[in-house]
């Protein structure tokens, strides 16, 4: 059964940075304790999430400024070794027109009625990230890897339509490197489910965990190029500001190298979403675009856009352009 998240009404032991920069937003700290240790196991079988339902979207930028928080001497927390037993939710979410148009913009999208099948996963981003800032969640989200993508549209979402939102985590698992683990987020109109966004994610860890080893054969010759895209460096802080992913990686020269990169690298998000630009006019009402990000688009870069017809879709893939080196590869069923 959902139930609503409540506010406290008295202020919690301590202060966060979030709660200072903010004001005070909901506190799930109660709801999700609530979640992994019932009171009375008996009352929710095992494998079963509990529903809590936000009054509204939370402020990404906030969860950003608190996630950094655990990057700094002494701030760590442990993490939970096991996936949240909750499902977040929040209903009655509009579109902006102007943040739309502002998103088309950066991504490369025409003007339309019909949503962008990426403008969704923007539009929900923050209760997907509100979920993974939680000091429980297995993977902290400062340096985690977005590895892939899977949307899966179910029918147009028109502009004009009001969507409710439910996120919840599933499937971790060991990989080579850490552990990864899929981020599910579902959008809802009137009560039918009409999109749906699977986000895989990569916690690197030193002891890693297993799981099956990449092929580190031959890499293949690139496929004959369909465009080339300059990406200028305020691509970084553009895709930030329309959707609310504000990871440092992506937008700041100093952030970026204390995460290994020597240079700020263009949001995987971004990439599947300027693909599916190129595509849009050809894209079918019912569709899965489903994506692997390899390696990072430095910015500033020129990149190399490919796209074939198959018999059931589109194969995809982003290279660099004067290497070849795969950025992303994408097919549409």
């Amino acid at each position: 059964m959902a139930r609503r998240e409540q506010r406290p009404e008295e202020p919690a032991e301590e202060l966060s940075l979030h709660d200072l920069i903010e004001g005070r937003t909901q506190d799930l700290s109660t709801a999700r304790a609530a979640a992994l240790t019932p009171p009375h196991p008996v009352d929710r079988e095992p494998g079963v999430r509990e529903r809590v339902e936000l009054e509204r979207l939370p402020a990404a930028g906030a969860l950003y400024r608190r996630a950094m928080l655990g990057v700094l001497p002494g701030t760590g927390r442990r993490r939970g070794r096991e996936l949240p037993a909750v499902e977040l939710g929040v209903a009655g979410v509009r579109v902006d027109p102007g943040h739309l148009a502002d998103y088309d913009r950066v991504c490369g999208f025409r003007l339309a009625d019909r949503l962008p099948a990426t403008y969704l996963h923007v539009l929900g981003f923050p209760l997907s990230l509100r979920l993974m800032t939680a000091a429980d969640f297995p993977i902290p989200l400062t340096g985690v890897v977005h590895v892939a993508n899977r949307i899966t549209v179910r029918r147009p979402v028109r502009a004009d339509e009001v969507v409710d939102f439910r996120t919840y985590a599933e499937n971790l698992r060991p990989h080579e490197r850490g552990r990864q683990l899929d981020v599910v987020l579902v959008g809802s109109v009137g009560g039918e489910e009409v999109w749906r966004g699977v986000s895989t994610y990569l916690g690197k860890e030193r002891a890693a965990g297993g799981g099956p080893r990449r092929d580190r054969g031959d890499r293949p010759a690139p496929p004959a190029p369909s465009a080339r895209w300059r990406v200028p460096p305020r691509v970084g802080t553009d895709y930030a500001r329309v959707s609310g992913d504000h990871n440092p990686i992506h937008t700041s020269k100093l952030g970026a190298r204390l995460f290994g990169f020597p240079r700020p690298i263009a949001h995987g998000m971004w990439s599947k979403a300027r693909c599916l630009a190129a595509l849009d006019a050809r894209l079918p009402d019912v569709y899965t675009v489903d994506v692997a990000f390899k390696l990072p688009v430095p910015l500033p870069s020129t990149v190399a856009f490919s796209a074939s017809r198959t018999g059931e879709g589109w194969d995809f893939g982003l290279h660099g352009a004067r290497d070849g080196r795969p950025h992303l590869v994408g097919t549409v069923r």
